[in-house]
């Protein structure tokens, strides 16, 4: 959740600074330019916890010994798949007995 709350204020910030630049009559491409370098250096110079949260949640995200999230429909095939009888005879061809 930090990732997403750094994510949201850098991109607000790129967004405010790209409209005041644009405004100033820079130019669309010089203006996206300028915003994205402000934008990274306010969040650089002020926002240091929450860039140091974003940061550790994603390196606990993706180390090596981190489990995989998985979501409700994988849990449940994991669970059918481990329910699966290997020795139950399967007739696919058949119909059903009533």
């Amino acid at each position: 959740m930090p990732f997403f709350k750094f994510t949201a204020l850098r991109l607000g910030l790129v967004v405010v600074f790209f409209v005041i630049s644009y405004w100033l009559g820079l130019g669309a491409i010089f203006s996206a330019v300028v915003a994205a370098i402000l934008a990274w250096c306010v969040t650089y110079l002020f926002f240091r916890s929450m860039r140091d949260a974003a940061s550790a949640s994603l390196q606990r995200r993706f180390k090596d010994g981190a489990p995989p999230r998985r979501n409700l429909s994988e849990l449940d095939d994991a669970a059918a798949e481990d329910g699966y009888d290997p020795n139950a005879s399967v007739n696919a061809d058949r119909k059903p007995r009533s």
